[in-house]
């Protein structure tokens, strides 16, 4: 099988507006989606983490996508974060989906039972034999605490239905090495925005981004420069963005990217709990960066 262009370049994570009863805000999500597609995001991704998919409820996230599908006026191709700890429960919320209109799911290492390497590919080789559509792994050990070796990612690559992965790991050295042994038909894209550069630059084909969502034709245009051998250019905006990845997590992903859309008027800064708002500090740094920058 080719590399599967639809998911080559920027994948915008999106984040789910709240309003101030913790709500979905609809509103400001057909605000987001129009943002981020005005802005040339490559695809949207729905309900990964940074939607704060741990606390929106199951109900939420077929609402959530249903109406994302609706307002995706360009036909951007959609991921959806179908994912967890439990294979039987992956497996039953595959069963239960309306796939209509969705592209790939993006499914995460499983967190807090801490599998085996082995336990892992068990575990994605069955949500690859049962999913209708494509699938992209997640390997983000910061959050689920184990890190999906190389081996485990080059032996899963092999399954004609998974077909990429997002690794948001920070290592280099298993970027380089990734590159180095999976086959050209497998998608590898970074879940580090601070690392798109240097990833693309061995052998990386992309990004799934937080700053996609409050700042999409910047990291668009980063992220291509780069994909299309303008390093230069590239490099100047990705040092540009430096400052802000730093901020955006000193409180947890997503209050600081929240926070920059309440800035720029897309929708409110609320979370929901155990997440709290951007402390007023945070917002006054973010605000700062975003004048020195020029990106208000």
């Amino acid at each position: 099988m080719p590399l599967d262009l639809r998911f080559k370049g920027v994948g915008a994570a999106l984040i789910t507006p709240f309003d101030e009863q913790n709500e979905i805000d609809y509103p400001g999500l057909k605000k987001l989606i129009d943002l981020v597609t005005e802005g040339e995001v490559d695809y949207l991704v729905v309900q990964g983490t940074t939607g704060e998919s741990p606390t929106v409820s199951s109900k939420e996230k077929k609402d959530i996508l249903a109406f994302t599908i609706r307002h995706n006026t360009k036909s951007l191709p959609i991921v959806y974060g179908l994912g967890g700890n439990d294979t039987k429960s992956v497996l039953d919320g595959i069963k239960e989906l309306d796939f209509t209109g969705v592209d790939a799911i993006l499914s995460v290492c499983p967190y807090y039972n801490k599998p085996t390497q082995e336990g892992i590919i068990a575990h994605f080789t069955a949500i690859a034999d049962a999913s209708p559509v494509p699938v992209l792994l997640y390997n983000v050990p910061g959050r689920t605490v184990i890190n999906m070796k190389a081996d485990t990612i080059v032996t899963l690559s092999a399954h004609p239905n998974i077909i990429g992965i997002k690794d948001a790991g920070g290592s280099i050295e298993q970027s380089m090495e990734l590159a180095s042994r999976v086959g050209d038909d497998f998608l590898l894209l970074s879940g580090d925005d601070n690392l798109v550069t240097t990833m693309v630059s061995v052998g990386w084909h992309g990004v799934i981004s937080v700053i996609a969502n409050a700042f999409p034709k910047e990291f668009t245009d980063l992220t291509w420069h780069a994909l299309e051998g303008r390093f230069k250019e590239a490099a100047k905006l990705q040092l540009a963005f430096l400052e802000f990845d730093t901020l955006l997590y000193i409180e947890s992903n997503p209050v600081g990217i929240k926070k920059c859309l309440e800035i720029k008027g897309i929708c409110s800064s609320d979370v929901r709990l155990p997440l709290l708002k951007a402390s007023d500090k945070l917002g006054e740094q973010l605000e700062n960066a975003m004048k020195r920058e020029g990106f208000m």
